[in-house]
């Protein structure tokens, strides 16, 4: 199994100087294609910081990191939004849907920002959205929906070009635990199928649902269930 994503001795400092927060310190990290991880933290331990490094919606003070063996730590804004359209899909817990838009149209405005031609992106719109199991609300807008309807919306807008990463930021955060089951299930099942998931949370019970569960506290990895097979 090759590794999708390396991090070498990474550290992020915000102030830099006499009030400076580390909120990452020295961390390394190999997860490798196909694997189901959970990165677990409360508010303030560096999870959501690692998350946007991960993601490329950041760039490190210091270290490296290498997304299928393409160093991406120094790289432009432009440069790194090019690596997130190509290798990876987001999940919020916040949906962030467009409230005017249908479902079928929030899946679609991403893949208008590729250059995405209309009928392909009609077909990987309605296609996602099948595999979510709403092929049947299309047309339908968020405040038609339940939470977790939405969630689902936004899964398939994350997957519709099939890319190769799910990174899922406390993706069941806002939902009941019918829902959440229901979201967690369509995250075995994208792993199943050959993606590599990544969850960001701070449930114990969400987090022990993945493969490989990474624990961090002050900016530092204290625990990796599984240095990966």
């Amino acid at each position: 199994m090759s590794a999708l994503v390396e991090i070498h001795d990474m550290c992020k400092i915000y102030n830099p100087g006499e009030n400076e927060v580390k909120a990452l310190d020295h961390i390394s990290l190999t997860i490798h294609e196909n694997e189901f991880v959970a990165i677990i933290g409360q508010s303030g331990s560096g999870k959501s910081t690692l998350m946007n490094m991960l993601g490329c919606l950041d760039v490190p003070t210091s270290g490296s990191y290498y997304l299928h063996d393409q160093d991406v730590s120094n790289m432009s804004d432009n440069e790194l939004s090019d690596v997130r359209n190509k290798e990876i899909g987001f999940i919020f817990q916040g949906f962030n849907l467009i409230a005017g838009l249908t479902a079928l149209e929030n899946v679609e405005l991403p893949l208008i920002y590729r250059g995405v031609g209309k009928r392909e992106r009609l077909r990987l719109a309605d296609t996602a959205l099948e595999k979510v199991g709403l092929g049947k609300r299309k047309t339908h807008k968020p405040s038609e929906m339940s939470g977790g309807q939405q969630q689902r919306v936004a899964i398939a807008r994350a997957i519709a070009q099939a890319p190769p990463i799910i990174l899922a930021d406390e993706p069941t955060g806002n939902l009941d635990s019918a829902s959440s089951r229901e979201i967690m299930g369509i995250l075995q099942t994208l792993h199943e199928e050959g993606r590599t998931v990544i969850l960001i949370t701070h449930d114990n019970e969400i987090a022990a649902q993945a493969r490989r569960i990474i624990k961090i506290i002050d900016g530092k990895i204290v625990q990796d269930s599984q240095e990966c097979c």
